[in-house]
């Protein structure tokens, strides 16, 4: 049974896991998506809307726990300046997964994990997944 566990191992040590997450947060944060595994990609949704919840706060013990987390200072000026304010009116759900494609080399399924942008979700993902977008 697995009572009390919280999260995914992903194959990989602690450490090792601590890093990953840390690296692709920092990503998302940057890019604005990110494409990864599934099981990753869920992860990263986890740690990114803990991220956001923080940033939200504004607060300065809140901008210390982010920058301790995140890899790069313009990175959490970027998330508490431009990100958390667009996201303010939205209570969570603040990425969107969209399975993409399935892996040659092992066949793993990969996801692309994305931030909303301005509190509504955009019909972007939707469009491309139906092949339809727009007129040119």
């Amino acid at each position: 049974m697995r009572h009390r566990k919280d999260h995914r191992r992903l194959g990989r040590n602690d450490d090792h896991r601590r890093a990953l997450l840390r690296s692709l947060t920092t990503a998302l944060f940057t890019h604005g998506r990110v494409e990864t595994t599934v099981a990753r990609a869920k992860e990263v949704s986890r740690t990114a809307a803990r991220m956001i919840s923080r940033a939200k706060r504004g607060d300065l013990h809140s901008r210390r726990l982010v920058a301790g987390y995140l890899h790069s200072e313009e990175v959490v000026k970027k998330l508490f300046d431009v990100i958390a304010p667009s996201l303010a009116q939205r209570r969570g759900g603040y990425t969107r997964i969209i399975r993409t494609r399935v892996r040659k080399g092992d066949a793993a399924p990969l996801a692309q994990v994305e931030l909303l942008q301005d509190g509504a979700p955009s019909q972007a993902g939707t469009q491309a997944r139906r092949g339809v977008g727009p007129a040119q």
